[in-house]
């Protein structure tokens, strides 16, 4: 395990991949990660993080595989959940911590979900917004309303189609399903910076060659799901308690997908009282 800086990370490196990360908070104990989903960014996490920090901790917001500029290398298998976790457990070891409180939503949730079951060591807790444990997700996939609202990933698995359309098809898909119009338009600006659009629709397209995580969560976990959410759906939602072994909380707000953007302070209360729950059983950490 390498020291911990005394600074903030601003990057963090994995082979010849370098990713932003925001370091942030007074908390040198306690960290929680924040992963971010398709098509955002570690700014979607903003207020989530400056509610965590104004309670004592430390959070790790990076910009994860592809949508950092010097992390964004070429090819789908390059994206495969096992490059995804790992990217996680380095950021992990360069932050010095043996253990952090994970946090995902959307792709950034399916991350979550697997690094907790892969690396059970390194999770302290964990708290998924919007994904359903991905096992519960693949046996919703059966009824017809999962299939329909997911069919946009067999779209996405196209080798130029989606790239091409991508702004026509989407940019209206995003706003109906939510997201504020200005965090939509920041979206996809961002997405027309070189290679970045390709690289996050190949997070879809590694789905082939990924395992996913079919491991049981053995961490304390909450999950919190918007009723309304227009692409993962109640059977997916209500299902995820079975694939849970340890503590379990299940939150349904009456929101959208897009909780961290448009639900911040739910979101952020949630992630806080799962740490404090989870102090009792919690050892082992190292502060910047």
């Amino acid at each position: 395990m390498p020291d911990a800086s005394l600074q903030p990370l601003t990057t963090f490196s994995r082979g010849d991949l370098t990713f932003d990360v925001t370091d942030s908070g007074p908390g040198p104990d306690e960290a929680v990660m924040l992963l971010h989903g398709f098509p955002a960014d570690r700014q979607c996490w903003d207020e989530v993080a400056m509610h965590l920090q104004g309670a004592g901790l430390r959070t790790l917001a990076p910009e994860q595989r592809g949508y950092s500029p010097r992390a964004r290398p070429s090819g789908r298998r390059a994206y495969t959940t096992d490059e995804l976790v790992a990217d996680v457990v380095a950021l992990l070891d360069a932050a010095g911590l043996e253990k952090a409180h994970v946090v995902g939503h959307d792709w950034g949730g399916a991350v979550a979900w697997a690094v907790a079951g892969s690396h059970r060591d390194r999770v302290a807790s964990l708290t998924v917004l919007s994904t359903p444990h991905p096992a519960a997700l693949a046996q919703a996939y059966r009824t017809r309303w999962q299939a329909m609202h997911s069919s946009y990933m067999a779209w996405f698995q196209l080798p130029w189609a989606p790239e091409a359309l991508f702004e026509r098809t989407f940019r209206p898909g995003l706003i109906r399903s939510g997201l504020p119009r200005a965090v939509a338009e920041r979206y996809l600006t961002k997405m027309r910076e070189p290679g970045r659009l390709t690289a996050a629709i190949n997070w879809y397209r590694a789905m082939p060659f990924s395992r996913g995580s079919m491991h049981r969560s053995k961490v304390p976990t909450t999950f919190v799901w918007g009723s309304e959410d227009a692409f993962l759906g109640r059977v997916a939602a209500e299902g995820t308690a079975a694939l849970v072994t340890a503590e379990y909380h299940f939150v349904e707000l009456a929101e959208g997908h897009w909780l961290p953007e448009v639900a911040a302070g739910a979101c952020a209360d949630e992630i806080i009282a799962r740490v404090q729950s989870g102090r009792s059983g919690q050892s082992g950490q190292s502060g910047r």
